[in-house]
């Protein structure tokens, strides 16, 4: 939902210019009615970021978070996003709190608690800071949250696989944070009793788009339950990342007692349902080729995020 005609828009910032950065400066300017891009931080003079956001009229500096503060309009901006990396995060954090900003986590340091826009929206509304998860995450949990609401679910694993062009220095070098904060996420936000995360840099040419592939065991539950579910949960993550679907139907093996499987870590037998989910994460174009849909997850669930914190304040 979108803020009625005349009411004036919530004022954001973002704090990194590179690939995440400039593709959600982009989602605001062109998609939102209820923000307001009112400034870009970054640390490089001449990045495409800064230039676009300046060419938009967007108030710009490459003196990072620093830079940002001193800025003449920085009283009026309520929500920053960080899109820089987990290291910096930290140091985001206490500067941005400290002047009372509401702050949305696009990296992977998880200070905040993990905000899946599909799974748990509304549950952090009133944390200070909010974390994106990751893309692998975004794309994931919410399937992992659907086959639970289901039949509990003893172990889920998922595998992202993104297009090793649509990687970049600040995804490269979290790729330790990316696995630890997924699994969290696959646990605390999707409900599994064990979590476990997989990344794959692809090199192929041409890049492929965004693949993530889904493996729950769970209690044994109506196969036609569970692929409805899921199917449910795409559509409404449809909602905000359009370029989202399934790659197949969703796969369900029985596993009794005379096949048994072994679960991983602690080697105890396992019988009930595997679940099977593949899907696949088309970015909009609105800043990177389509196949980056690993950033468009991101930068669209932080968007939603960040809308609906509107919302809920129109509503109070």
């Amino acid at each position: 939902m979108m803020t009625e005609e005349n009411t004036p828009r919530v004022k954001t910032a973002i704090i990194g210019s590179g690939n995440i950065g400039t593709d959600l400066m982009m989602k605001i300017v062109t998609l939102s009615s209820s923000l307001e891009l009112a400034a870009m931080a970054g640390i490089d003079p001449a990045s495409d970021g800064l230039a676009r956001a300046a060419s938009l009229g967007v108030a710009t500096t490459a003196e990072g978070v620093e830079g940002l503060v001193a800025l003449p309009g920085f009283s009026e901006i309520e929500v920053v996003f960080d899109a820089t990396s987990a290291g910096a995060h930290k140091h985001h954090d206490d500067v941005l709190r400290a002047h009372g900003k509401r702050i949305i986590d696009l990296t992977p340091a998880a200070i905040g608690p993990y905000v899946v826009p599909s799974v748990n929206i509304d549950a952090h509304m009133h944390a200070p800071n909010m974390n994106m998860v990751t893309c692998g995450g975004q794309a994931t949990i919410p399937v992992v949250a659907a086959i639970g609401s289901v039949a509990p679910v003893r172990y889920g694993e998922i595998v992202a696989s993104i297009a090793s062009k649509s990687a970049g220095p600040g995804t490269r070098a979290n790729i330790d944070e990316f696995t630890e904060t997924t699994s969290r996420a696959i646990e605390t936000v999707g409900g599994a009793q064990t979590g476990k995360a997989i990344i794959i840099l692809n090199p192929a040419e041409p890049p492929l788009i965004m693949r993530d592939t889904v493996h729950c065991l769970c209690a044994d539950a109506d196969p036609k339950a569970l692929a409805d579910a899921v199917a449910a949960k795409v559509a409404e993550v449809q909602s905000y990342v359009p370029g989202y679907r399934l790659k197949q139907d969703v796969q369900i093996e029985r596993i009794g007692s005379n096949n048994p499987i072994y679960l991983p870590e602690t080697d105890e037998e396992f019988t009930g349902l595997k679940v099977s989910v593949f899907l696949e994460v088309e970015g909009a174009g609105h800043y990177l080729p389509p196949y980056a849909g690993n950033l468009d997850i991101m930068t669209s669930a932080a968007l939603r995020t960040a809308e609906r914190l509107v919302e809920l304040r129109e509503h109070a």
